[in-house]
This record gives structure tokens, sequence and C-alpha cells, in this order.
């Protein structure tokens, strides 16, 4: 799920067949910022978005259940730390006991933290986490199931995103590039024969782009004419040029978290955490803004967002009971919401997407449900129970809008078949199982064929959705997926060795019927996308994505391999968006900016078309020099230096 205003994070009680109901309140009051007496607010709070009264300066935190609806905060007293606990169950009051003795402290990290007052602000965050986690183990154990679903974190100086909760405020650690990567299925499989001839990967092997050039010019290029590549040809010379420099386009002093093209490429859609969706006019190569639209109904933020097919209307959705649509040209606005009647207030369309005639708006909710929306009779057509938990992300197989994709935080993606669903009895046509923990986003490769999965197990999965799981693999993805116990939007991923930075598992998961896996980028704070490249300019060859650690990542879809790796943000990249003619990447970034990548400077012209990497993290986009470079470049200035002391000795003695 993606994180809310309050710093909301999901209470997992497991449905068992002999299950015990609980409801319980546990709230928690201290004086300012916990582990301090001072408190101020921070700014980049949700604007208008009150989740909790801190007029006093106190800070809260509750799991709301049913039995006490509500509980007053008590009058301030001079203890810096008050702990009244309610609770109507032996189990949360051996809990309670425990955290009023003290007995229930992690120690703090002292290399996040550079005073005192952090390092206590940080136990005392971690005290409570840890509370919360231990009774969601107890409760596991004892197959106990909560009536509340939900535990609220609340304190008037934090602020509105999950950033604030994260254990360390620095960049998240970059993930290891170097796996080892088993290519054995996807040389078997059709992808790979498609790839080739779509990019000409057989007919110009080994060969530089000189000699393509050379080639085309006689008429060896596959189309028989003189002064032109065919498109495989075209494909494999334009693929070479990737872009490699970063220009800000725009700094909106909020979370950038939607940046997308339209179909045809002429306009430009962003969404930031200020409620407010700029479109940009890109038809000439150029960003200018030429409409803003301020979002109704926002909380937290915009969560996603889709453009109508013939690009004249924008849908966007966040923690709302409606969805909203607005159009985009015209001298009158129009601004309608749709509302999809769900059945839980505290309601979320976490993923978009519009059918090809544009008729119907797919969309996946926090209650583990799909809804469609059509336009033309202007109500909700059809509810349908598809996961067991968060619905992350939804797409359409191809451009029939017959098929249906849907993935969740159960780690399960499904497919599903309009003509045959039927709210009473929803039956998907197969599931993809694979992933050890939740899926953020999905893209589909357009053919009704293959689609993409980004998950929080910090992997890419390519899928061939004739190839389903077996009861078995779904069964043990669901229980792998529910032993996880961090949370992405706000702690690290978790270590399984010392040597792995990331959590990467030491084999394949039983019953994976993925075609490839990708690692290499990182998935923590917010539900990070994935796309194919192009089909115009690359042949849909790479794969790319957003980092946590404020990257584009791009793989080679064959090789599994990273060929490029942008390095331009100081937070977290979100959204990425490749021009569908132009070599043109825009990311959207946590760090409030929206960059532009373009084509610049030397490229290889050798058969690969790849460039080594580089560690500079310099925010202009440049490389910095090779080590035997700089050395070469220090050597000469000793050199000159020497020259010059000479030259002065000559001139004295003279």
């Amino acid at each position: 799920m993606e994180g809310q205003s309050g710093h909301i994070y999901p209470f997992l009680g497991r449905k068992c067949e002999d299950h015990h109901e609980l409801s319980f309140t546990l709230t928690v009051y201290t004086k300012g910022p916990m582990g301090s007496n001072n408190s101020t607010n921070q700014p980049g709070t949700e604007p208008g978005h009150q989740e909790a009264d801190t007029s006093n300066n106190s800070s809260a935190v509750s799991g709301v259940g049913v039995a006490n609806p509500g509980v007053e905060a008590p009058p301030e007293e001079n203890n810096s730390r008050l702990v009244p606990v309610t609770p109507p169950n032996p189990l949360f009051r051996t809990m309670a006991e425990e955290l009023n003795r003290g007995e229930i402290l992690p120690s703090a990290d002292s290399s996040d933290v550079s005073d005192d007052d952090a390092i206590e602000h940080h136990v005392a965050q971690n005290d409570l986490i840890s509370v919360f986690q231990m009774l969601i183990r107890r409760l596991r154990r004892d197959d106990f199931t909560l009536n509340s679903g939900q535990i609220h974190i609340m304190s008037s100086e934090d602020d509105s995103s999950d950033e604030t909760y994260s254990c360390n405020p620095s960049r998240p650690p970059v993930p290891r590039s170097d796996y080892e990567v088993d290519t054995s299925i996807i040389e078997n499989n059709d992808i790979s024969l498609i790839l080739k001839q779509a990019t000409a990967l057989d007919a110009s092997a080994g060969r530089s782009l000189p000699s393509l050039l050379a080639q085309r010019e006689v008429g060896k290029t596959g189309n028989g004419m003189k002064g032109g590549f065919d498109k495989p040809h075209r494909n494999h010379v334009t693929a070479r040029f990737l872009p490699n420099t970063i220009r800000r386009i725009a700094n909106y002093g909020f979370k950038a978290f939607c940046g997308t093209y339209s179909k045809n490429g002429d306009i430009f859609l962003s969404a930031a955490q200020d409620r407010a969706i700029r479109i940009y006019d890109t038809s000439n190569g150029n960003f200018k803004k030429f409409k803003k639209i301020v979002a109704r109904d926002v909380g937290w933020s915009i969560l996603d967002t889709a453009f109508s097919p013939d690009g004249r209307y924008v849908v966007y959705s966040s923690w709302s009971e409606c969805i909203h649509i607005c159009n985009i040209y015209g001298d009158v606005e129009r601004h309608d919401s749709l509302c999809l009647c769900p059945d839980n207030r505290r309601f979320c369309i976490f993923s978009l997407a519009f059918s090809e005639d544009g008729n119907d708006i797919l969309g996946g909710a926090n209650d583990g449900f799909l809804y469609v929306y059509n336009r033309e009779s202007n109500q909700r057509v059809l509810k349908i129970e598809a996961h067991e938990d968060d619905v992350n992300s939804v797409a359409f197989a191809d451009e029939t809008s017959n098929i249906l994709f849907s993935a969740a935080d159960d780690g399960l993606c499904k497919v599903w078949d309009r003509r045959t669903l039927r709210e009473s009895d929803p039956q998907p046509v197969g599931i993809l199982a694979g992933h050890i923990d939740g899926i953020t986003y999905i893209d589909a490769k357009g053919d009704g064929r293959y689609l993409l999965t980004n998950s929080k197990d910090q992997s890419i999965k390519l899928w061939d959705m004739r190839r389903f799981a077996s009861d078995d693999a779904i069964s043990k993805t669901k229980r792998v997926v529910a032993e996880q116990n961090w949370d992405y939007r706000w702690q690290r991923v978790p270590k399984r060795c010392k040597k792995d930075k990331m959590c990467v598992p030491r084999k394949q998961a039983d019953g994976d019927v993925s075609v490839m896996t990708y690692r290499g980028h990182s998935v923590l704070n917010t539900l990070i996308r994935c796309h194919f490249s192009p089909s115009y300019s690359t042949g849909q060859q790479y794969i790319y994505t957003g980092c946590a650690a404020g990257r584009v990542v791009i793989y080679d879809v064959l090789t599994g391999k990273i060929v490029k790796t942008l390095k331009g943000h100081r937070e977290c990249v979100r959204d990425v968006s490749w021009h569908p003619y132009r070599p043109e990447i825009v990311s959207s970034s946590w760090d409030n900016s929206i960059g532009l990548w373009t084509v610049e400077g030397n490229h290889s012209l050798d058969c690969d078309g790849m460039e080594e990497e580089s560690d500079n993290d310099d925010l202009s986009g440049s490389k910095a020099p090779r080590r035997s470079a700089r050395i070469a470049a220090k050597r000469q200035q000793e050199q000159d230096r020497l020259r010059q002391a000479m030259d002065v000795d000559e001139s004295s003695q003279a």
C-alpha cells in the first residue's frame, strides 16, 4: 500500500478458521516530540489535512478498535512521558506493563543520529514500533484476528510523509548490481526471438555503427533500398543512444508522485503532493506549462493519474471515495467526481487505467477490490473481490481491453477476463506467483502476452501469461509474503547475509513461473514504477525503473544486466516516463523536482553501444573522469608546475 498522512501503517491480523476477534485501544501520549520537550511544526505537511489535534504539542500513537472508539488526550502534566493504557485483554495488558517498566527498549543506531535529542527520539520511535511488532507476532501465533485494521502514529512535529520514520534519513543504500543472472528460461522463450527480430540483434551482431551506415548505403539493411534503415535496424541504432544528461524542468517544493507522457508524446502530466496537476506542452521538444489543475478531495497526495486514449481528459485518485476526471483543453474547465461507492470508509484507489475506447476506468483499491466505472452510464458497473490485501496496480493487457491484470500486497499478480467476470463469483483466468513480497506496479507489453511487475522484494519480474502458477506455488507465495514483518515505507530492506546490501533470496522461490528476474534497484518508501521502453525507438529492448536511491535504472530485457544508471536525484524516484518517439526520459522524484534526461556528449560506436558506469553522483548528470584520466591530469599539472619553477630559476640566474 501507499503511505498516508499521519503515518498510518497496516496492523495485519491473519484470518484463521478458529480465531478470536479482539478490539483494543492503545494510546501513548508524550509531551512534545517523542523523547523531547520541544515541538515545532515541520514544513511539508499536507496542507489542510488534520489527522489529530496537536494544539497542546502532544504526540499520540493509537491502535483504534471498535470497543473504545476515540480516547481523549489527558491534560498536560509535568512528566515528559506519560503512558496511559486501557487494554481490555490480558495480552495487551502484559505488553503495556512491559512498556511502562521500560523493558522494551531497542538500542538506537548512533550512526544515524548526531546528538542526544535525536538519539532519544530515535529510541522512543523504535520503542513504540517494537510494541506493535510484538503484538502482531503474538496475535499471529495465537491465531487472533483484529477488528481494527490500522495503527495511527501522530505527532505535531512529524512530516506527513513516510520519510519521517525512515531508519536512516540519508539516501537508501545502493543495491548490488553484479548478481548472476539466469537466462536459461528467457533464451528458450518466444520473447527472445521477438526482441531479436524487432532490434535486428542477430543481423547486426558484432557490427559497429559505421559499418551499419556503410551497409545501409549499399542497401544491405533489410529493406533493399539505399539511404534508409528498416524498422529493426533503426531500433538497433537508436537503442544505442540512451539518455545520459539531466535538466531540471521544475521544482515544486513538494514531493513529485506522478509523471507521464501522453500516448502521442505531445503532453506531459505531473502530479505532486501540493495537490496540483501540471500539464506541459511537449510537442515541439520543449516543456511549456499551459495548464494547472487544483485537485479536489485529496488525502495526503495524488497517488495516480491516467490519460484518456484521445489525450483530452485526465483522471486522478487519492485517499477518497471518488476518483476525479478533468478536461485538458477548452476554455471551460470540467472537474467531475466519479463516486465508486465503496464499503470501506478509509478508501483509496492506488492505480488507474483507461480502457482503449475511453469509456471504462479501471481502479485497484486498498480494500482488495477492483472497480470499473463506466463514463457513458456515469456509474460504477463492476466491483470484484480480487485480492486479500491492498491492490497496488492494475493494467489492461492490450488494446482490446478484455484482459486485465491486478497485483497486490499479497505478492500475487492475477489475470482476469472481463467477458467472464461476475461480481457474485469472480474467478481469475490465472495467477502468476514468484515474488516473495508485495507487488508495487504492473506494466503490460501491449501484446496481450507479456508483462512486468515491480516488487518490494527488490526485483522486477518478466511474465508470460500463457504460463500460470500451480495451486501449491500460490499457497507457498501467500505463506512467504505473510511472514514478511518489515514495512518498506519506513524500514530498510532486511539483510539476509553480511555480504548483501539488499534482501536477495539465495534461490528462486518454489513454483516461480516468471521468465526473467532483474535486480539492481531498490523499492522503498513508495510504489515505485517500472516500464518497457518504447517500441518505436528501442523495440522494447529495455526495462527502466525508478529507484529509492534517487536513480533511474535501465536493464536489458534479454541479458538482465544494467546497461545504464542515471544518477541525478537526491531522493527516491517514484515515477519514470520514456517519450514514445524521442530518446528522452522524465523522472519524478521525492526531492521535489522533475528531471528531463536527454542524449548529450560522446557515445560509444562499437557493436554493443554500452557505456561504462561512473560512481559519480553529481546532480548535473555529467560523468566524472575515470581514474586513469584523473591520474594523467594530475601528472600533467605536476609537470607544468615543474617547468614553471625551472623557468623562474633560469630567469633569476639571467
